[in-house]
């Protein structure tokens, strides 16, 4: 693709960076064919390419956004099945990224948009301050019956329809906080093989705590120590793809000089999104001669917790014989690119794991977007749903907590983290869901 940056604006390292990136398209669209929302919707700006020319427009030409770039490029799930497909490697992720923050910059959002997104973003990084939000919002549920459930707006992305989306993402019974999220040491059983810092998240503590439980119980049984360090938390992600790079960066910061305070061989992390952005890290802090080394350090110990489970290998197994439908998230397939890892640690435990047809399509999650494109969000988790009832699992498996709840809202199929199954097999409780 041709491009047309002056020198001032290629002073800019980012903006450099992107040129780059939007020299190695090719326009070929082959990630049209894999992008949720070209799939949904079949407008050309709606998908990847589409996106692509809108980014470079606004960036070249300095400026701010339409009304209509910024609605496409909202649009953008930040599921990455574009980076699998496209055959010459272009970077969407860190280019959709710069479009997201230079909108954020440059564009006077309508005020109920600019609350709600403050909103978002002063929330899912603070567990505390969340779980007495979605304690209100569980008090809330009965009103919202009284909320539209449906938009003109092909994304649903007006006011009241994501008020309704926020509150109906609350579950019916909202989780004890977990003794495991407070910092603390939890020795290995037996030889220490491993030492870990544990990420201990942020949305996941307030509404999946049992995946840190089971990850605790399955990393000490096979021989690791395991570390919730003071400090760290929130990976920076649930408020990178709202655009506010600045707050994203300043909660890496955290993570980076907490995790760096002490030894570890890894830093385990079980919610894949959280996963993509912290082996980013190095990225993120690439033109800050204060972080770079520490941030790169970072990143190049970040392993999700199926890829150590693949090192250390599972031990004492009791096969359960379910048959299961594994989801990989798009933050695991996509960006990560860890594929294999835990499909054979399922068969490995002694299930029959089935693959998903469409697999390469989001459920509809994304984080935030369940909330902010919620009529889109919806449709793709009918979608997904549909293709996973096809195959007649007993269970759902994902490594995604977010996947995990979306998934679940629409199927009676009991869904499960994939960390859960591992350690029932291995000598834990069996996982709540399942009868």
């Amino acid at each position: 693709m041709q491009t047309n940056f002056n020198l001032v604006q290629l002073a800019d390292p980012e903006t450099a960076r992107s040129e780059q990136i939007l020299r190695k398209c090719v326009h070929c669209g082959f990630c049209t064919a894999t992008c949720p929302t070209f799939v949904l919707l079949g407008d050309e700006r709606d998908s990847p390419r589409g996106r692509i020319y809108l980014i470079k427009a606004m960036l070249e030409g300095n400026r701010a956004p339409t009304h209509q770039e910024v609605r496409h490029v909202d649009r953008c799930l930040s599921c990455l099945s574009c980076m699998t497909t496209c055959p010459s490697g272009v970077n969407y992720m860190h280019l959709v990224d710069h479009g997201r923050h230079h909108i954020e910059d440059t564009y006077t959002r309508p005020l109920s948009d600019r609350l709600l997104r403050r909103l978002l973003g002063v929330l899912m990084p603070r567990p505390r301050l969340f779980r007495w939000a979605t304690v209100l919002g569980w008090l809330a549920k009965p009103l919202a019956a009284a909320l539209p459930a449906r938009s003109s707006d092909p994304g649903g992305a007006t006011f009241l329809r994501r008020i309704k989306a926020m509150i109906d993402a609350i579950p019916a019974i909202i989780p004890d906080a977990s003794p495991v999220d407070r910092p603390q040491t939890f020795p290995a059983a037996g030889p220490r093989v491993r030492r870990v810092a544990l990420m201990p998240g942020c949305g996941q503590q307030v509404l999946a705590p049992e995946v840190n439980e089971a990850t605790v119980r399955l990393l000490t049984r096979h021989g690791v120590e395991v570390v919730n360090v003071a400090g760290s938390g929130c990976c920076g992600s649930s408020v990178q793809h709202i655009g506010d790079n600045r707050q994203a960066l300043e909660l890496a910061k955290r993570n980076i000089d907490a995790w760096l305070a002490q030894e570890f061989d890894a830093i385990v992390i079980n919610a894949s999104g959280c996963g993509t952005t912290v082996k980013d890290y190095g990225h993120m802090f690439a033109d800050d001669p204060a972080w770079k080394v520490k941030a790169a350090r970072v990143a190049s110990l970040a392993r999700d917790v199926s890829e150590l489970m693949a090192e250390v290998g599972l031990a004492n197994v009791t096969a359960r014989p379910l048959t299961i439908a594994y989801h990989s998230a798009c933050s695991m397939q996509h960006a990560q690119k860890v594929n294999e890892q835990p499909r054979k640690l399922l068969r490995d435990a002694g299930f029959i794991v089935k693959d998903v047809p469409e697999g390469h399509l989001c459920c509809g999650w994304a984080g935030t977007y369940q909330v902010l494109q919620p009529e889109l969000s919806r449709r793709l988790r009918d979608r997904k749903v549909a293709n996973i009832e096809s195959v007649k699992p007993d269970v759902i498996a994902s490594g995604n907590f977010g996947c995990v709840g979306n998934i679940g809202a629409g199927t009676g199929i009991p869904v499960v983290h994939t960390v859960e199954l591992l350690d029932w097999a291995t000598g834990g409780p069996k996982p709540a869901p399942l009868p």
